[in-house]
């Protein structure tokens, strides 16, 4: 039986479970992340992964999610929030520590994998995961499989910038990419906690703003609402270029229930079609979908 390792690599932790061959889970394991240490890195997840097989008939395939990217121009950790990543070459590295073949992804590559081989958007054909969280990520797959691109930044939405801006939304907050207004600086946790302070003076957290919006606070409504507002012109404009069946949303933010009825009654102003068919679902895996989407990079066939 063909046994799958997925690693996320996170800038606190560094998790890792073990699938068999339909996905079933067999162990999982996890540890801090060795912040700003590169080569200890390696070492942990090597550490990680042999704890893992330990009991296997067979070396098992590995897959590694991480908060970057691999250049397809040189090979190089790029685009990384865990910074000590940056610039080193991390799946040459791992398939030397592992002696075997390694594939590495984008953690919300590994999100949208996972949701759309037997997670909430299992049997789409065209699925686009989304993160919303302390960043703001997405992933697109095609039957199952991540769409990478020649660039390795296919789904990058969240350093585009806000569409169809309203006055008061131009020309948007700093973001660290070195632009203004990306969907980003909106649409992320502390984004929409920064609205809110910036509208009403209050310091809400975004758990805080959506349970003070149901009938307790006129202004956290009205902080939601915006948010939903720019939720769907940014789900629009990605549905008018790739017209996904299902978006699932991951992330912190995903777990705000109105966003599922709100966002598809609005998209349709901004979407270039007499009706939308696109579903707006919540993950099925939550915050495991990063490490089983890294396992699911080697596909059933493998």
């Amino acid at each position: 039986m063909l046994m799958r390792i997925g690693v996320d690599v996170g800038g606190t932790k560094i998790e890792a479970i073990l699938l068999d061959s339909t996905g079933k889970e067999l162990a999982r394991r996890r540890m801090d992340s060795p912040q700003g240490d590169y080569s200890a890195t390696l070492l942990s997840i090597g550490a990680l992964v042999e704890e893992l097989e330990r009991d296997c008939a067979t070396a098992p395939t590995v897959g590694v999610g991480i908060p970057g990217t691999i250049s397809s121009g040189t090979g190089l950790v790029k685009n990384a929030n865990s910074t000590w990543l940056i610039g080193h070459p991390l799946q040459y590295d791992l398939e030397q520590r592992l002696q075997r073949p390694v594939r590495v992804a984008n953690d919300a590559d590994c999100f949208a994998v996972s949701e759309a081989t037997d997670g909430a958007a299992k049997s789409a054909r065209s699925v686009f995961g989304v993160i919303l969280g302390t960043g703001v990520g997405g992933g697109l797959c095609w039957e199952g499989r991540p769409i990478c691109g020649p660039n390795a930044i296919a789904g990058e939405w969240g350093h585009n910038p806000l569409p169809w801006p309203e006055d008061d939304e131009r020309p948007g907050p700093d973001c660290y990419c070195g632009l203004r207004g990306c969907l980003e600086t909106f649409l992320s946790g502390p984004g929409l906690q920064r609205d809110h302070f910036d509208r009403t003076g209050e310091q809400c957290t975004p758990q805080e703003i959506s349970e003070r919006a149901v009938g307790e606070s006129p202004k956290c409504l009205e902080t939601l609402k915006r948010y939903e507002h720019r939720l769907a012109r940014g789900l629009a404009s990605v549905i008018n270029i790739f017209d996904p069946e299902v978006i699932v949303l991951g992330g912190g933010l995903s777990k705000i229930e109105r966003l599922y009825h709100t966002v598809p009654t609005l998209w349709p102003a901004w979407v270039f079609s007499d009706h939308v068919e696109t579903q707006l679902v919540p993950p099925r895996f939550g915050d495991s979908s990063g490490v089983r989407g890294a396992a699911w990079l080697w596909p059933l066939s493998s």
